[in-house]
């Protein structure tokens, strides 16, 4: 019986400012759902091109305070990228903190507003080590 991947749902507190986080990764919306009954809109996000692998954005219309201070129970999500320091760099840029920074050229970590992880990879070969990210100490815990 095959198995497909449909998406990761992830809750949010405030979807405009969630949606925004996401959309500085580079994804766009490709759907949504809004149910006057149940109170709560679905919004999926994902990569140009990757329209079959989104990210599920739960807004609850109510308030959520079900949510967690900490979401390391989830892990994380990863998405592969061209290049890891121009992607820090636009993410620093627009107020987003860089928790694990990519010291080796590789990997970098940050949160979403509802601090969800968000591990980022270079596509391909890791990149020369380079500052001011080859120096860079983490901030809290990714």
């Amino acid at each position: 019986m095959p198995l497909q991947y449909l998406h990761t749902m992830v809750r949010v507190k405030d979807l405009e400012k969630s949606m925004a986080f996401y959309a500085l990764l580079g994804l766009k919306e490709t759907r949504r759902m809004d149910s006057e009954q149940g109170r709560f809109s679905l919004i999926f996000m994902a990569p140009e091109g990757q329209e079959e692998a989104p990210i599920e954005l739960t807004y609850n219309w109510d308030g959520d305070d079900e949510l967690p201070s900490d979401s390391r129970h989830f892990g994380h999500l990863a998405y592969g990228v061209d290049d890891i320091y121009a992607m820090c760099q636009h993410l620093q840029d627009n107020g987003v903190t860089i928790n694990r920074p990519p010291r080796d050229g590789r990997m970098a970590f940050v949160r979403s507003p509802d601090n969800i992880s968000i591990e980022l990879l270079q596509n391909g070969d890791a990149k020369e080590q380079a500052e001011p990210w080859a120096s860079m100490e983490n901030t809290g815990h990714w």
